[in-house]
């Protein structure tokens, strides 16, 4: 869409670039900002020209820049990454439940996805599931760093101050040698995920489940052990922020929530029975 508001943009090159004047944005991908008119926006800012790594292997774990694609992280963790970072296989079946092809991926940013905050938001159920949390750069030339799940206040909103940027994602050692799995469903095939549950069981046993698409912003139930079924049920049911839009009503996306959260533990004890056997 042409976006006739804009009257400028420029490339940032250093932090300092990202003060923005009135009616500037910051843009990276732009795949939804350039989808439909934005008539407050008169100016952007490119975050991709300040070079920002895609992927680094830290010392706590796995840095992903913000402005690295979606594509790009997809190859990196099924080619290049550690081969026990056994995680990193939830990030296709979560690029997957992003209503978006892969020409789209090859474009959007993973801080762009987190950014936008959209309850069905792909990366932030990938993130919030292994306990990613983001840099966020500050314009007094701070930083700060906060959990993704937490970054996400609302459905399209986020806890962002004006002038903060997201400059990187960090996933953490220790959720990336788990065991993992998503659930998702919409009322049409190719429709938005009216649903997504997604889990982590972690080697010492301790378990997380998320809830996103359902909700207005990340649901995370954290259990020291694969949890029971009915445990599991009221802890899913019980979550708040369940919302009603064309989509699909609250009710039923509690209802549907239930039943993928238990698809999902059913399968993670059977692996864990496997492995153990």
């Amino acid at each position: 869409m042409d976006i006739t508001t804009v009257t400028s943009y420029r490339p940032a090159r250093t932090r300092a670039d990202l003060a923005l004047a009135p009616g500037e944005a910051v843009i990276a991908g732009g795949t939804w900002i350039m989808s439909e008119p934005q008539p407050g926006t008169t100016g952007f800012v490119d975050l991709t020209t300040l070079d920002w790594p895609d992927l680094e292997i830290t010392a706590e774990g796995l840095r992903i820049g913000a402005t690295c694609t979606i594509a790009r992280l997809l190859a990196w963790a099924e080619h290049e990454a550690p081969l026990d970072w056994t995680s990193l296989a939830l990030a296709r079946p979560a690029a997957d439940a992003l209503l978006a092809s892969f020409k789209i991926w090859n474009t959007a940013t993973v801080g762009g996805n987190v950014c936008q905050a959209f309850a069905a938001g792909a990366m932030i159920a990938l993130l919030s599931t292994l306990d990613a949390t983001a840099l966020v750069w500050t314009p007094d030339g701070g930083e700060r760093v906060i959990a993704v799940a937490d970054l996400v206040i609302d459905n399209a909103a986020t806890s962002l101050a004006p002038g903060e940027v997201v400059r990187a994602l960090d996933i953490p050692a220790h959720a990336l040698r788990s065991r993992v799995g998503l659930q998702k469903i919409a009322l049409a095939e190719l429709g938005r995920s009216g649903a997504v549950v997604t889990a982590r069981v972690d080697p010492d046993g301790a378990a997380v489940f998320v809830v996103t698409a359902a909700v207005r912003r990340p649901r995370v139930l954290r259990f020291g052990r694969l949890p029971g079924a009915g445990e599991l049920r009221d802890a899913v049911a019980s979550a708040p922020d369940f919302y009603t839009d064309p989509l699909g009503s609250a009710d039923w996306r509690r209802g549907v929530s239930v039943v993928l959260a238990e698809r999902l533990r059913t399968a993670l004890s059977r692996d864990l029975q496997a492995g153990a056997a």
